[in-house]
């Protein structure tokens, strides 16, 4: 039988999230002169969206993790 999968922890959603947030906001860089950079360019707010919220899931895991050792 398969073993359910585990859901991902608040720290790994955190830099997934950072992750696609920095691809959202550089991919412009890399894509100059193809017909994807049109669309990654106009979304710059989901980039910087992703990034904060990845910031925030991070504190509040770390948080948590301070509270745990108390």
């Amino acid at each position: 039988m398969a073993q359910p999968k585990r859901q991902l922890r608040t720290l790994e959603r955190g830099i997934l999230c950072l992750v696609i947030g920095a691809a959202v906001l550089l991919g412009p860089r890399f894509l100059q002169g193809t017909r994807w950079f049109e669309m990654v360019a106009g979304a710059y707010l989901v980039g910087w969206f992703a990034l904060v919220l990845g910031v925030a899931l991070i504190v509040v895991e770390l948080l948590k993790l301070g509270r745990k050792r108390q």
